[in-house]
């Protein structure tokens, strides 16, 4: 059905393409081969009804109108001009750019999109470089199943209802938006737009949405206010610090509270050792802070190693909060059925990727000289899949379908030699114009690389994308305009990374102080800097580390210093960059399961980290079952989350982690009852 299916709707591709007036439905149905088999008025009108839209999805301008003044009867066209993609000019340093603008979406929802537009401008004879600047590696994740049917709905100016859960809340809310753009901020997605209930601009965090968007198709379409830069409202959503507290930080501790610190006083106080404790010296610091609730979670997590000396309020906040750690009662772990990534299937139709794939190999094969591997190696797909397509594309051609009316195809060459020889397939010969969500893919990759220092060059950058937009068409620029990637780099952070690509260019050793993500702790490394990763919002240095004798990502933010050694970098023959396909954190068979019972204020765990288990408990309650190497950042990630979370299993966990809690209380002279 799907090989007829394609057949059929290619068919009607090249008489759309070929008729220089709009042809009827009657007409299409006598003269396009595969409608035959509609055997009803009733059948043909659906199957003639699916094709139009699945054409149009596929980006196929299928227009309407009419020539016959008299019967009024609507008719159909494909116009050439609206068909073709129009000519584009790119320089070596322009197409190493858009190389790297579409390597951002490899591994993400629209890897698809921004692939068929790389061999769409392929076809058309546009020089691109997928293979550039290998030293870089930017990533697009878009875990959240909400982002694609938002990123459609702002496509397509729909308004969408969802559930949304705020932090805190003890259950989701509906939720009714007229969307007017999506906007990555620090490696998450928000949608922002007007909320109908409430009557004003709102913005959502898509891994907050419960459940399923719902696109609503009828009405009239959203209009977005004139002058709204989406992505200054997302960052006008963020609250700034009001209040300040003031801590005491045990030496060598509390590493991210110092960074965050407006003052640290060093040796502030020392306290002698007692009862076989070393002694410890302490520092003062002042802390800026916006909620109360927020503070307590991120002093508890360290533990005895920080204590909050002032504000009382804040004091007894942390206090309140070891206390429901320390107190919580052992409970057993249940077995429910664990839920999957709720990603759901993305995929278009077999057909009607058969389809794409085809309008696009007549003007790659036409216009290079190319072999059935090749095309393998370009569409990603088996070559007995490449034969397959032409063997179809042997079948199609205008109406009357004689010899001379169909497309030829050398099938012998092709099966022997690998050779791909087509001729009379002159309708199809021009490259199709980019889909909106081609176009935009690769817009929003090149506004990512103009957030990275030193990505690419600046010039080049702004050419092509000046160029992109040009070929793109109005409506898929204007989309383009609506979806944003902001990473915030401060300067620090920003000439960090610019030293790094100094040291890959220049082939030399790094050394890093670098405060570990999973133990508060810096440790010293040599790193052979082997390339740059930037997963959304975060730069990653990718490099052999001689301390731990592998490949590891180091974040950039997490560097405390970094210095280019006068030595030249050595990577072992056997080291070999990550596949991030799965995304930047790596995952082991080794690593340790930990399930955490998580009320609903701290579901965001699930939104933040990856599970390998959930399962709804009721009540906006959360059974996670969490993968980690370190099973001593769980313990502190718990004495974060305080009351809003449980360690379930394993119980030896659990009890460690009321261990820490009891120590922590009693730096603040408490202790648990019983």
């Amino acid at each position: 059905m799907s090989r007829k299916k394609t057949e059929r709707q290619l068919n009607l591709v090249i008489c759309l393409l070929s008729t220089r007036r709009y042809l009827t439905a009657r007409e299409i149905r006598a003269t396009v081969a595969g409608y035959e088999e509609a055997d009803t008025d009733g059948a043909f009108k659906r199957m003639f009804e699916r094709d139009k839209k699945e054409l149009r999805q596929s980006g196929i301008p299928v227009e309407t109108g009419g020539d016959d003044l008299w019967s009024g009867e609507e008719g159909y066209r494909i116009s050439r001009a609206a068909y073709t993609l129009p000519e584009i000019e790119l320089l070596p340093d322009e197409a190493a750019v858009l190389g790297l603008a579409a390597r951002a979406w490899r591994h993400a929802a629209l890897g698809d999109a921004a692939a068929g537009a790389m061999m769409k401008l392929r076809a058309a004879g546009v020089p691109t470089d997928s293979d550039a600047a290998p030293a870089l590696t930017p990533v697009l994740a878009t875990d959240e199943p909400a982002f694609l049917p938002m990123w459609q709905a702002v496509r397509d100016r729909r308004p969408v209802v969802f559930d949304y859960r705020k932090p805190g809340a003890p259950a989701a809310e509906r939720r009714v938006l007229e969307p007017w753009g999506v906007v990555n901020v620090r490696g998450r997605w928000y949608v922002a737009g007007r909320d109908r209930d409430r009557g004003e601009r709102r913005v959502f965090r898509l891994g907050r949405v419960a459940g399923e968007v719902e696109v609503l198709s009828s009405g009239p379409p959203v209009r977005v206010p004139e002058g709204v830069d989406v992505r200054s409202v997302v960052r006008a959503h963020r609250s700034e610090p009001e209040y300040t507290a003031r801590l005491l930080v045990a030496e060598g501790a509390g590493h991210e509270l110092r960074r965050a610190a407006r003052r640290t006083e060093a040796g502030a106080r020392v306290e002698e050792g007692r009862d076989g404790r070393p002694a410890r010296r302490w520092d003062r610091l002042e802390l800026p802070y916006a909620d109360l609730r927020d503070l307590a979670g991120a002093v508890a997590r360290f533990g005895d190693r920080v204590v909050v000396a002032e504000p009382a309020e804040a004091r007894a906040a942390v206090v309140e909060h070891l206390r429901a750690v320390a107190e919580r009662p052992p409970e057993e772990g249940g077995d429910g059925p664990l839920l999957g990534d709720g990603a759901g299937d993305r995929r278009v139709s077999a057909s009607a990727e058969q389809l794409r794939r085809l309008l696009m190999l007549v003007p790659y094969a036409l216009s290079h000289d190319v072999r059935v591997p090749d095309v393998a190696a370009s569409f990603g797909l088996s070559e007995r899949q490449v034969l397959k397509d032409l063997a179809l594309l042997w079948m199609c051609g205008l109406p009357g379908y004689t010899p001379g009316d169909l497309i030829e195809v050398d099938l012998e060459a092709a099966e022997e030699t690998g050779e791909i020889i087509i001729g009379n397939a002159e309708a199809l010969a021009a490259p199709l114009r980019l889909t909106a969500d081609e176009a935009a893919s690769l817009i929003v990759g090149l506004e990512l690389l103009g957030e990275l220092p030193g990505a690419a060059g600046g010039d080049a950058l702004k050419r092509v994308g000046e160029k992109l937009r040009a070929a793109a068409g109005t409506a898929a620029e204007e989309f383009a305009d609506s979806v944003a990637v902001r990473v915030d780099l401060d300067e620090d952070e920003r000439e960090k990374q610019r030293r790094c690509g100094e040291a890959l260019r220049a082939g030399q050793r790094l050394h890093l102080r670098y405060l570990s993500g999973y133990e508060d702790e810096v440790t010293e490394r040599d790193v052979e800097p082997m390339g740059l990763v930037v997963q959304d919002g975060h730069a990653f240095l990718e490099g052999w580390c001689r301390l731990r004798g592998g490949v590891r990502l180091f974040r950039m933010d997490r560097v405390l210093d970094l210095t280019v050694l006068p030595e030249a970098a050595r990577v072992p023959e056997s080291a070999r960059r990550r596949d991030l396909s799965g995304g930047v954190l790596q995952l082991s068979e080794d690593d340790a399961r930990v399930t955490l019972d998580l009320e609903p204020g701290a579901r965001w765990v699930a939104e933040e980290y990856v599970c390998c288990g959930l399962e709804e408990l009721g009540g906006g309650r959360l059974r996670a079952t969490l993968r980690t190497p370190a099973p001593r950042w769980v313990r502190r990630l718990a004495l974060r989350l305080g009351p809003q979370a449980h360690v379930v299993a394993p119980a030896e966990l659990a009890e460690r982690v009321r261990e820490d809690a009891v120590r922590a209380l009693q730096g603040y002279g408490e202790r648990p009852a019983g």
